[in-house]
């Protein structure tokens, strides 16, 4: 069985309150997008469950520690004997970007592993599971537009009809911004207008200024280098921009076809660069 986890860019993202426990209530609508890493479950050659990693570098995350083996220990404590599987992942998604590749896979491996062996489970029941591994790890489970409260696990369908065709470019410079780091930073506040009033009007070019991201400031400050491909992809007069998450990567949605009007490759030498169409 073969799958393509995809990324996820966040349209506003309003930080709360901090909750006792430590966490923080957000709000903030996720989208899909077609930037995708590959993920192929087989059954096993062996009699143990096995991950290769190929792609981009994780740094020093060993298999047992990366999402999707988590993922599959997880299922496997909720199922009598899940077989033991290899599972070779391609990662093209970069990490510490806010791009939720992390995530994705491992929501992608339970509903992998639901299908391949006919487990029977919901996209609730997976949804439910996902969350015990991140936040943003049941938004992938139903992977279309969500608006996302709580922690960012308690999700509501929402429709965004003027998005579809839309291109969109998606930057990471050469920085990742750990979630936890860029969570210090934030001053949770009501927003003075909330996510889905400004999504309501349905005019992309109206949303700058109005539909915020609660990271950007401190994350601009500690992150220069993150600024710098904000203010780049501003001067390329998106309908909207924004950072995706808690960062580094940058997005901006545009009318018509944003490659035949620059080379990204070049005006964000260094960084990582995607375009596709939402």
């Amino acid at each position: 069985m073969i799958l393509f986890p995809n990324a996820k860019i966040n349209l506003g993202l309003d930080i709360l309150s901090r909750r006792p426990d430590g966490y923080h209530d957000i709000a903030t609508v996720m989208v899909p997008t077609r930037w995708r890493d590959i993920l192929e479950i087989v059954p096993a050659r062996g009699s143990e469950t096995t991950l290769t990693v190929t792609g981009r570098d994780l740094g020093d995350c060993p298999p047992e520690r990366n999402l999707v083996m988590r993922a599959y220990r997880a299922l496997a404590e909720k199922t009598d004997g899940l077989p033991p599987v290899d599972i070779y992942l391609r990662k093209v998604i970069p990490d510490g970007a806010g791009l939720g590749g992390g995530s994705a896979d491992a929501a992608f491996t339970l509903k992998g592993l639901n299908s391949l062996f006919n487990l029977g489970f919901s996209d609730a029941d997976l949804a439910d599971l996902a969350a015990t591994l991140g936040a943003d790890c049941p938004f992938f489970v139903y992977n279309r537009p969500m608006l996302c409260t709580g922690t960012g696990t308690e999700l509501l369908p929402i429709e965004l009809p003027a998005l579809p065709g839309h291109a969109l470019l998606i930057v990471k410079p050469p920085v990742s911004v750990p979630t936890a780091a860029a969570y210090r930073g934030v001053r949770p506040a009501l927003p003075a207008e909330p996510i889905p009033s400004i999504l309501a009007s349905g005019d992309i070019a109206s949303w700058q200024g109005r539909l915020k991201n609660d990271f950007e400031p401190s994350v601009f400050a500690a992150f220069p280098e993150v600024e710098r491909v904000y203010r780049a992809m501003l001067d390329l007069a998106p309908l909207y921009a924004s950072m995706s998450g808690s960062g580094s990567a940058v997005y901006g949605i545009f009318e018509g076809d944003i490659l035949s009007r620059l080379s990204p490759a070049e005006t964000f030498a260094g960084c990582v660069v995607n375009a596709s169409r939402l």
